[in-house]
C-alpha cells in the first residue's frame, strides 16, 4: 500500500522487527539492528527516549534495571552515565558490552543497512512535549536526505502533536491499545498517515474502518504465521514482530532476479 506522507508518496515495509531485534537479541541494540540486517528484515521498531541532560536514547523501560546493569529512573541520568552501562549481558552473556545506542548511533547504522525504521516516542511521565519535539527535531536532522525516511508513533497525542510542530515532514502514527472509541480524532488531530493497533484488538470490521479512514494499519505484535497470513488477507499492511524470522518469507517480497 502506498502511504500518503506530507504531499509524497512513500512504500512502507510490510515487516518491521520489535525493538530493533525481537526475541533474536537484546532489545533495543544495535546488535539487534545487525541481526535483522543478516536476516533480511527490511524494517525495524524501536522506542526513544530522552536522558536527564536531552540526549534522544533508544531504550523502552523507564528504569534500568531489566535491560541493563543500570539501575533508577533513565530519565534521571545524564547521557554519559547511560554510555557507560551493559544492555546485552542481562539477554545473554554473548552480547556482553552492547550498549544503550543513542538516536544518532541508531540513525547512522540503520542508513547504512539501507533500513527503514519506526521511531516510537516513549516519553517519561510529565515530557510529552518535550520528547516528541525533540525527538522529531533530532530525526529530522539525523535522517536529512536519507532515502528511507523514519516513521514517528506514539500512544502520546501529545508528544504527536509535537513532533508535528517540530518536523511536519515526518510521517507520524498513532499508537493505541484497547481500541479506544476516539482512535480516528486523535489520529485526525496530528495529522497521521497511520494506525499502530494491538494485533489482538483487530478484526476484519476494525480493518476495513481504518481502511475507510484512510490509514495504513500496523499489527503488533504478530509472532506466528497463521495469525500474519489472516491479517494479511484482511489488508493489514504491516507488522511488528517480535519473531520476524518466521514471518520474512511471508510478508516480504521476494528479491527481484538478476539482470541478463
Amino acid at each position: 500500500m502506498k502511504i500518503p506522507a506530507s504531499g509524497d508518496h512513500h512504500a512502507w515495509p510490510a515487516l518491521f522487527a520489535h525493538r530493533l531485534g525481537g526475541a533474536l537479541a537484546p532489545e533495543n541494540t544495535l546488535a539487534g539492528l545487525e541481526i535483522s540486517r543478516q536476516l533480511g528484515i527490511p524494517a525495524v521498531e524501536c522506542d526513544v527516549k530522552l536522558s536527564a541532560d536531552g540526549v534522544a536514547v533508544i531504550f523502552h523501560d523507564e528504569r534500568l534495571e531489566r535491560c541493563s546493569n543500570g539501575q533508577g529512573r533513565l530519565a534521571e541520568q545524564h547521557s554519559a552515565a547511560l554510555a557507560a552501562l551493559d544492555a546485552g549481558r542481562w539477554f545473554h552473556p554473548g552480547f556482553a558490552g552492547e550498549g544503550i545506542p543513542t538516536l544518532a548511533a541508531l540513525a547512522g547504522a540503520a542508513q547504512q543497512a539501507g533500513m527503514m525504521v519506526n521511531l516510537e516516542i516513549k516519553p517519561c511521565p510529565g515530557r510529552e512535549h518535550e520528547t516528541g519535539h525533540l525527538v522529531a527535531q533530532q530525526a529530522a536532522l539525523l535522517w536529512q536526505g536519507a532515502a528511507r525516511q523514519p516513521l514517528l508513533s506514539s500512544f502520546s497525542l501529545s508528544a504527536l502533536l509535537a513532533a508535528q510542530a517540530a518536523a511536519p515532514a515526518l510521517a507520524r502514527a498513532l499508537l493505541i491499545s484497547g481500541w479506544p472509541s476516539n482512535w480516528q480524532q486523535q489520529a485526525q488531530a496530528c495529522a497521521a498517515s497511520a494506525l499502530h493497533a494491538d494485533e489482538r484488538d483487530l478484526s476484519q470490521e476494525r480493518v476495513r474502518a481504518v481502511q475507510h479512514a484512510g490509514f495504513a494499519l500496523m499489527a503488533w505484535t504478530v509472532n506466528t504465521e497463521q495469525r500474519a497470513a489472516e491479517l494479511d488477507e484482511w489488508g493489514v499492511d504491516m507488522v511488528c514482530s517480535d519473531r520476524p524470522d518466521r514471518l520474512l518469507h511471508r510478508l516480504s517480497p521476494p528479491p527481484a532476479p538478476a539482470a541478463g
